[in-house]
């Protein structure tokens, strides 16, 4: 719906400055892919595989036997099947192949808007879904280090896009070898904790190392003359981050927004005078015009509802539900206060009178606490969700029986691990908890030193965030 999508191109509009100043252009691939294509990269088709949505023939014809109405035409199958998009790697690799040929070229870096489909078999709103919105940037870099580089500052900015405009504090860190991307060295994530103490792993920056360069053959002259293979990297966020403002955020009243993103800040709801007073009207009018113009002037979204077959008590129900910030309320008995009624939608319960002439100073100020107050406990209760010191079988049994509609849940679980697919397997199928990163923050130099791991007991390689996960 419009609203939804608003909300979308905020976080849109947003995120692409940053991919500009991040050096990207954008640009745009086709949409079907020849399954050749992905065959190159073995890694990457095993990885997605039963995802993929496969198009066979080129037009429909109706059945002789009328039994079936339209069918795939036998006469029009394609030479070679083509997949529909589940990401673009293989396809812009391919381009990438006829654009590279010196070091002069690189990096090289492009970031595409578009729609993938991964065919899911149960799905979740915003969460899981067959078809999404997505950005995903794909670059070329003539060094390991460059590479690696821009994953690493491209997943920073998909964290300080969830804190500045979505207010939601985010976990930054590497993925286990098992959870990483096909195809990829490495993968960086950011997670998020939902209300119900379940993970949502909200973007991803993966180092593709020479994978994808090899795989499509794409090289470039060195300034020695020499011709060497490119290093790769890919990153993407998706309409799964407003999945991830909603669980954050909202409440049983409806949706919960931060102003910074949310498609209207102000709503202003006139409480009109009575039917036959023209002057009263007249000066409703010029009120609301006035005050309405001055908030724009101040840089705010401002809507103006002056429906008159709608009751204001259905409007403010609807704007409650929709989680629009503040919402002004002004009426003859305001004005002739020379005020108006202040309503936030999260923070402070009462409805506060402010006058005309510092309802704008008032409004920014208080938008501005609310941003601040959402993100403030949205990383409180991230920090009090961590479980530190657990052993396997506490967490095991507080994880086993924690559904995802149960408030509030046993959430994260930072604890000494060993890298092992095996174990991580076992436990996935023990307690439904996965590894959700090694976060960065706590795997510097000598994080592990005399550690043991909470599963073998052998000496730990990482501290692992271990929970369950939407």
């Amino acid at each position: 719906k419009p609203w939804g999508m608003s909300l979308w191109e905020n976080v849109r509009d947003d995120l692409d400055k940053k991919i500009k100043e991040h050096g990207a252009e954008n640009a745009y691939f086709p949409l079907l892919i020849p399954k050749s294509f992905l065959s190159k990269e073995a890694e990457h088709v095993d990885g997605f595989a039963k995802e993929c949505a496969v198009v066979t023939h080129h037009r429909l014809t109706a059945d002789p036997s009328g039994e079936r109405g339209l069918i795939a035409d036998p006469e029009a199958e394609l030479e070679e099947p083509l997949i529909i998009r589940p990401t673009s790697e293989t396809m812009i690799w391919n381009m990438f192949k006829k654009w590279i040929v010196s070091h002069r070229d690189l990096p090289l870096k492009v970031n595409q808007w578009a729609n993938v489909m991964r065919w899911e078999l149960r799905t979740r709103p915003f969460l899981r879904t067959s078809e999404f919105l997505w950005q995903e940037g794909h670059t070329a870099h003539a060094t390991r280090e460059g590479a690696i580089d821009d994953a690493v500052a491209m997943i920073h900015n998909y964290a300080n896009l969830c804190k500045d405009l979505l207010a939601i504090p985010v976990i930054m860190g590497c993925k286990s070898p098992s959870e990483r991307f096909a195809g990829a060295e490495e993968t960086y994530t950011i997670e998020a904790l939902m209300q119900n103490g379940w993970a949502l792993q909200s973007g991803t920056s993966h180092f593709l190392g020479q994978s994808f360069g090899k795989a499509f053959d794409v090289t470039f002259q060195d300034k020695d003359g020499k011709e060497s293979d490119v290093w790769g990297t890919s990153w993407g966020v998706s309409t799964r981050l407003l999945g991830a403002l909603i669980m954050t955020h909202s409440d049983d009243a409806g949706l919960v927004l931060p102003p910074k993103v949310s498609p209207v800040q102000v709503v202003i709801v006139p409480i009109p005078p009575k039917k036959n007073d023209l002057e009263g009207k007249a000066a409703m009018d010029d009120a609301l015009d006035k005050l309405s113009k001055e908030l724009k002037a101040a840089g705010l979204k401002v809507k103006v509802d002056d429906r008159d077959y709608v009751r204001n008590g259905a409007k403010y129900f609807e704007y409650e539900r929709k989680g629009v910030p503040l919402r002004i309320e002004l009426g003859p008995r305001d004005m002739a206060k020379g005020e108006c009624v202040f309503k936030y939608r999260v923070g402070d319960e009462g409805k506060t009178s402010v006058k005309l002439d510092e309802a704008v100073d008032t409004a920014i100020a208080g938008l501005d606490d609310m941003q601040q107050k959402l993100y403030d406990a949205a990383h409180q209760r991230l920090q009090q969700g961590i479980n530190t010191g657990a052993t396997y079988q506490e967490m095991k049994e507080a994880l086993e029986g924690d559904e995802a509609g149960e408030f509030y849940g046993a959430g994260l679980y930072l604890v000494p691990w060993k890298c092992n697919a095996e174990n991580e397997e076992k436990i996935k199928e023990e307690c439904k908890a996965t590894i959700r990163c090694y976060p960065f923050e706590h795997n510097g130099e000598g994080a592990v030193e005399g550690k043991t791991c909470f599963y073998s007991g052998e000496p730990a390689t990482h501290m692992a965030l271990f929970g369950r996960a939407f």
